[in-house]
């Protein structure tokens, strides 16, 4: 068998399981990624196949990345190989007890309403650009949107000018996590915002199809952001305004949905709302499966407990206080 017939078969292989996972409903976008960038790595050694010494090499170049990082890149290989070795016995498998340990996530930087208005006055100092005259206006909308509804980045960089409904105040997310799509209604003032920017947004040279990106980044022909382009301008804007938690970090893109959460929560208890009955409802606006995935976005911050005990002492408070009277 020549070399391009063996390269081929590795190839062929990667297709077939992309092509099974997403026809069990599996988006598998990561996972392509990973996949374009091993064959790009057995390319560039010359190698027709993985074997240890090569995936050991692999994994070497990649020791610049965190160890979640690395251990779910090799993760999804190792899959890979143990579809592959269903129909081909000798297949290579890593051992997944020589992957880095898992380590518990960077928690999150929870801001507030204060800080918002920090962010927007940021937004409203950047100088526009010869070559993108719509920045300011850009991430001004891309605050709001982060923190008032919730967005996850990727479902906020696609947005088209059609996703977006100026008049009845809703953006519609279509097919992102879990392949759902959803309705997301905005706040008054969000909606004013996103008016507001969209009078600027339509107006020529920019690209005004229906198509075109909502958050463009350029002039005339209405390039979107890519992902690590869109943290980087975020991490800036944090920066710039000073914001920053207990332990000096600056906030990251998706701690923005995190504070969401928060403050949803922290609303519920000062209005005397019902907290659990309006948790699948935040699950919902949110796009979770279930509560469960809502959940990991709840911490528990000084200000929660706070709201949380005040609630608790207007109803109960009287009990205890008799209690210890007597």
């Amino acid at each position: 068998m020549s070399p391009t017939q063996l390269q081929s078969t590795f190839d062929r292989a990667i297709d077939r399981y992309l092509q099974r996972q997403r026809a069990l409903g599996r988006g598998y976008a990561h996972e392509g990624y990973v996949f374009s960038a091993l064959r790009r790595f057995l390319e560039d050694k010359g190698a027709l196949d993985l074997n240890p010494a090569i995936f050991e090499a692999w994994c070497a170049s990649q020791a610049h990345l965190s160890a979640n990082t690395r251990r779910n890149r090799q993760r999804i290989v190792r899959n890979f190989c143990l579809y592959r070795q269903r129909s081909e016995l000798s297949c290579f498998v890593p051992d997944i007890n020589h992957f880095p340990r898992r380590r518990p996530s960077v928690p999150p930087v929870i801001f507030g309403p204060t800080d918002v208005a920090k962010l927007l006055a940021a937004a409203d100092r950047i100088t526009p650009m010869l070559t993108s005259p719509l920045r300011p206006a850009v991430m001004r909308l891309a605050v709001v949107l982060l923190y008032t509804a919730g967005l996850r980045r990727g479902e906020l960089l696609r947005l088209t000018l059609a996703d977006a409904d100026p008049y009845h105040g809703v953006l519609r997310i279509r097919e992102t996590k879990f392949h759902k799509s959803r309705v997301v209604p905005l706040s008054p003032d969000a909606s004013q915002e996103l008016r507001a920017y969209l009078r600027r947004r339509r107006k020529p040279p920019l690209s005004s199809s229906p198509h075109a990106p909502l958050l463009c980044n350029g002039k005339g022909s209405g390039h979107g952001y890519t992902g690590s382009g869109f943290q980087r301008a975020v991490s800036a804007l944090f920066q710039s305004a000073d914001i920053r938690g207990a332990d000096g970090r600056t906030p990251r893109v998706h701690d923005c949905r995190h504070s969401f959460a928060i403050q949803s929560l922290l609303r519920w208890y000062r209005q005397g709302a019902d907290v659990q009955s309006n948790l699948p409802k935040l699950a919902i606006y949110m796009g979770h499966v279930s509560i469960a995935s809502t959940a990991y976005y709840l911490r528990w911050i000084p200000e929660l407990a706070a709201a949380a005990n005040l609630r608790f002492e207007s109803h109960y408070g009287h009990l205890i206080s008799g209690g210890a009277a007597e």
